[in-house]
């Protein structure tokens, strides 16, 4: 995969210190409204980072022409270049060697253009890349065995980290997900995470996004709808407000769907045994009591009951489709503490670790390949790593992915991307 290099810092002679991404871009952030000429960008350099007039204007030879050039002044344009690449600052048009802070950077978040690969992070086992999702996953030749996504919900009101609008939300989400349904293997799974939360506007009725995505997803991808899991989260804010807790024409949300899809259903890796419960207080005295003791149908015969029934013991239970968890973890609160200690902003709508973990376990064996397309907090990723399989994850947001990369320190073969290290200080 192409990875596009950035360039943020290059000495000079007599220049005291290298330039990093984050110096150069406070500059525009203190002046967020204000397009800079690049020689007032030289003079606040010379008067705020410690760099002299005469270091500034200092002339050395470059390259085999030998023409001389400040390499102080080359260092600030290789920044400006990543800088733009980032979708932090952006020309002026019509004006020459003008530059300001872009709309986006004014806010908390940058997301990477269209055609931007940058390698964010990596382990021995994975690799998490800064860029639109769509561009990431082109012509992926290792087969998918599982596709985790949790796609931007298409809520009324815009979140930080961005999405679509309702009407384009289906199309958006395919279109994402096209490159890495054509890298699906024939055994492999496509899980989407989406909202039950979307009402028709000015209305309390649900939007029907969900039951069009499933539609496309089978029709455009030729993919079979496996089940409709039920993430219950006991810890879900209560909504919607306007029509549960002002209106009460509606019941609070307690869940989100979890569409699970595959490309061959009788060669799918799902295999429950590697997710067994442990039996019930009560199960396991059935089994100890030599199991059932009656004798009796339920549905009008569809389900008998006799004597000796759950008598068996097993390893464990099956789990049911319904999976309860908090949105809270641990990890959650490890890459919470990560943000703030780099004064970074956390996710806006987390997903705990445990979901992914369960299931990755459910459909993939160990040194599978575990992918995410709207990576978040990474924590797809970070479950697919302690459980022995590869992955690789797109992000759109550079934020994210500096703080996402702080659950891997430690991780065999780490390495942090010293551009996107250096963006944010450290």
């Amino acid at each position: 995969m192409r990875t596009t290099r950035l360039k943020h810092k290059v000495s000079a002679p007599g220049q005291g210190e290298l330039f990093a991404v984050d110096q150069i871009a406070g500059i525009y952030k203190a002046n967020p409204d204000k397009p800079l000429t690049n020689t007032a960008l030289y003079e606040i350099v010379t008067s705020h980072l410690g760099v002299s007039t005469e270091a500034l204007n200092e002339l050395a030879p470059v390259g085999e022409s030998g023409q001389k050039h400040s390499l102080v002044r080359r260092a600030i344009r290789w920044t400006q270049q990543s800088l733009k690449q980032m979708g932090i600052i952006e020309r002026v048009n019509g004006e020459r060697g003008v530059w300001r802070l872009t709309e986006v950077a004014k806010r908390d978040l940058n997301p990477a253009k269209s055609g931007v690969k940058v390698l964010g992070f990596r382990t021995d086992l994975g690799l998490a890349i800064w860029g639109p999702s769509a561009d990431i996953f082109k012509r992926l030749t290792v087969p998918v065995v599982l596709a985790i996504q949790s796609p931007p919900y298409p809520l009324r009101k815009e979140r930080a980290y961005g999405n679509p609008n309702e009407r384009e939300i289906v199309d958006f989400i395919c279109a994402t997900l096209e490159p890495v349904v054509e890298a699906l293997a024939e055994e492999g799974s496509l899980v989407l995470n989406v909202s039950q939360d979307c009402f028709l506007p000015g209305l309390p009725a649900r939007s029907t996004y969900v039951e069009r995505l499933v539609l496309e997803v089978c029709d455009r991808f030729g993919l079979y709808l496996m089940d409709r899991l039920i993430w219950e989260n006991p810890s879900k804010a209560p909504g919607p407000v306007q029509w549960a807790s002002k209106s009460r024409q509606q019941l609070n949300v307690w869940y989100e769907p979890v569409l699970w899809f595959a490309r061959n259903p009788l060669k799918c890796k799902s295999n429950n045994n590697r997710v067994l419960q442990p039996h019930s207080e009560r199960h396991l005295r059935l089994i100890q009591n030599g199991g059932e003791k009656r004798h009796t149908n339920y549905g009008d015969g569809a389900y008998r009951l006799r004597p000796g029934s759950f008598s068996n013991e097993t390893v464990g239970s099956i789990p049911k489709n319904v999976i309860t968890r908090g949105h809270r973890c641990a990890y959650g609160t490890q890459h919470r503490k990560a943000a703030e200690a780099l004064g970074l902003p956390t996710h806006g709508a987390p997903m705990p670790f445990s979901i992914p973990e369960f299931l990755i376990q459910f459909l993939t064996e160990e040194g599978d390949l575990v992918v995410d397309a709207w990576a978040g907090r990474n924590m797809t990723s970070l479950a697919a790593e302690l459980l022995g399989r590869t992955w690789m994850s797109g992000e759109l947001m550079l934020q994210h992915i500096r703080t996402g990369a702080e659950l891997f320190r430690g991780r065999p073969g780490f390495w942090l991307n010293p551009q996107i290290a250096a963006a944010f200080g450290r």
